[in-house]
């Protein structure tokens, strides 16, 4: 049989769905990390159903992992797939509104028979045609039949059988792109290494996938290649932001020479974070699973107050019950991380989808004035760096912080370049000096930062009180005064406004952009991109992205009131954008928002960004330069 031409290509995207039990997610993760270690950018979205167990076939219970690659930098999973994997009915009618109408779409056949049809509400057999798919566009394989054939013989149970389905749909992937099976055969037998059988069935199902589209060519005109070459060596691998988040912990704890502790109660999205912290005792780590989220929080400041780096993680909902224990954090003045991976609300809401609503909670939820610094990872891979600046902030400057990130991110993942620890930033705990015990009182403060300095328990000369009555700012005792308590709230929230951070960069066409999209955290992807879509167009557009949301860069006014046209882009109803006029004088930006539990959609965001109109009079049209 002549061999198919092999085609280069830039990038691609991929999704796998099927029910939430086919293994869909294994599979794209698995794909993402072979993609990841042969050198591509990578850009997954994770697709799930909040439902423990959805009826098999069920709409509502397909699970889909989108992927993709590409020779350059990939900054979003992409608006719709090159190549469907649907392993049943229901997914194929739910997933195909992602696929592109070019798309290859590659079928488990033997999840089309009629009972799977009515599970998943076709109206005829004709489900190609009442989708409106080009059939010249489906590779339909019997999956379920030839992992059975594949399989005969071996003492497995009928069940595990079925599990192995997607390794097949995974070789069928692998051939079409022409990726090597060593490291997914190294992956799986690592998984399964205490059930080697089950390694093995796994791993003869793969090649039997790989071997199925090569020798009958998958009714596909070409296979595909895209190159693979990291723009800077060193060792990549394949990351979730929830996996980098936990890594950027313990780098912050080996840098500033402290024991991490992590105070926790599982809650979607966060829980991977304590799962991966409590992987890693050897390294002193302590991890604590409470009974609630006030005890996981309170735990975690009873650490801090002994000394440990402390952090709790948990989401939206979370953040209300631990807003009381937070708010003890501030008063005391103590260093905490609290980690919020938004997820769709209010209330228990959507939790297993994306939002970015959370903002005005983390910034003001709780009672009094309590400022607090918050920081917004942009993607996967920043979510290390991200909980690593958190933890130096909140050692360095005795505060609790929240490292604000999102659903998207957290369970996405990216081509991460493992970073030399040496080459981190230092981090030194504003720790009492040894020889300045004499005159002690807790809330004696450096002169410039207005930082507290850190006695932990056990230290000779050291010892004091505090709690969550407000205390004198000279002596540490209880105080009910009114001079003394406005002092103290001043200097709690100037203490934060004095926290240094790197100015806003403008990215695009600073100078003379005609717009300006501003956005914070997780959605930096997706509007870098849509930027750049315009600027191909001819369009003069600028990007300011916010990682630090308080305290505000200090050029943040300067920046904003430098361009005729601003768009606020985020996924709620408004916060960040009313945050923003709240802290500049005479701004008013544009909105565009969307609350929808999924992405933005870069080719929307580019059609709703050119419908802008200016506004008259015209601001400075580009940074000092009146018009």
């Amino acid at each position: 049989m002549k061999g198919l031409e092999i085609k280069e290509l830039k990038q691609v995207v991929i999704r796998f769905s099927g029910d939430s039990g086919d293994g869909m997610q294994l599979a794209g993760n698995i794909f993402s990390l072979v993609s990841a270690t042969a050198g591509n950018s990578i850009s997954t979205l994770q697709d799930y159903p909040a439902d423990i167990r959805a009826p098999q076939g069920s709409l509502t219970g397909v699970s889909g992992y989108q992927v993709r690659i590409g020779d350059d930098e990939v900054l979003t999973p992409g608006d719709q797939c090159d190549v469907l994997v649907a392993m049943n009915a229901a997914a194929l009618k739910t997933q195909i509104q992602y696929a592109s109408p070019s798309a290859t779409i590659i079928l488990n056949i033997d999840s089309f028979r009629e009972d799977d049809l009515r599970k998943a509400e076709f109206q005829t057999n004709n489900y190609l045609k009442e989708l409106g798919i080009n059939p010249d566009h489906v590779v339909a394989c019997p999956i379920t039949s030839m992992v059975k054939a594949c399989l005969k013989g071996e003492n497995v149970d009928p069940k595990t059988v079925l599990k192995c389905r997607n390794m097949f749909a995974l070789g069928i992937v692998c051939w079409l792109f022409n990726r090597s099976r060593t490291k997914v055969v190294e992956y799986i037998a690592h998984k399964f290494k205490d059930k080697p059988q089950i390694a093995e069935c796994n791993i003869r199902v793969l090649h039997a996938g790989y071997d199925y589209g090569h020798n009958t060519h998958a009714s596909v005109p070409a296979t595909y290649r895209i190159e693979s070459i990291h723009k800077k060596p060193g060792r990549y691998m394949d990351i979730t932001g929830n996996k980098a988040m936990a890594y950027g912990l313990i780098a912050a704890a080996e840098k500033a020479k402290m024991q991490l502790f992590l105070g926790s109660y599982p809650i979607t999205p966060a829980t991977d974070i304590l799962i991966e912290l409590s992987k890693h005792k050897s390294l002193g780590i302590v991890t604590m699973q409470c009974e609630d989220e006030l005890a996981a929080c309170s735990t975690a400041i009873g650490a801090s107050f002994a000394g440990s780096l402390s952090v709790t993680s948990t989401s939206g909902p979370g953040i209300c019950l631990k807003s009381e224990a937070m708010n003890l954090a501030v008063m005391d003045e103590l260093p905490l991380v609290v980690i919020d991976v938004t997820r769709g609300g209010p209330s228990t809401g959507l939790p297993t989808k994306t939002e970015q609503s959370d903002l005005l909670q983390v910034l003001f939820g709780r009672n009094g004035d309590s400022p607090m610094p918050v920081i917004a990872p942009i993607s996967p891979t920043d979510c290390f760096q991200s909980a690593y600046n958190a933890c130096q902030m909140a050692v360095e400057h005795m505060t609790p912080v929240v490292v604000l990130s999102d659903a998207y991110i957290a369970n996405g993942s990216g081509a991460w370049r493992l970073p030399n620890v040496n080459d981190l930033p230092e981090i030194h705990p504003h720790l009492v000096k040894p020889d300045t015990s004499e005159g002690y009182t807790p809330y004696l403060r450096d002169p410039e930062t207005l930082v507290r300095y850190w006695a932990t328990p056990g230290m000779e000369g050291y010892e004091h009180v505090i709690g969550g009555l407000e205390k004198d700012s000279d002596t540490g005792v209880i105080s009910n005064k009114a001079e003394n308590h406005h002092l103290m709230t001043k200097l709690r929230a100037e203490k934060v406004a004095r926290i240094p951070v790197p100015d806003l960069k403008v990215l695009g066409d600073k100078d003379d952009a005609d717009l300006l999209i501003v956005g914070f955290g997780g959605t930096f992807g997706h509007l870098y991109t849509a930027m750049e879509e315009l600027r191909k167009k001819g369009k003069k557009v600028a990007l300011a992205h916010f990682r630090y949301i308080n305290p505000l860069p200090k050029n943040t006014s300067t920046v904003l009131k430098a361009y005729p046209k601003v768009v606020v882009a985020e996924q709620n109803a408004g916060q960040f954008a009313g945050y923003l006029r709240m802290k500049i004088d005479n701004f008013c930006p544009r909105q565009y928002n969307e609350v929808k539990g999924q992405p933005f959609m870069v080719d929307t965001l580019s059609k709703a960004f050119q419908q802008i109109k200016p506004k008259n009079p015209p601001r400075l049209t580009s940074p000092g330069i009146t018009q």
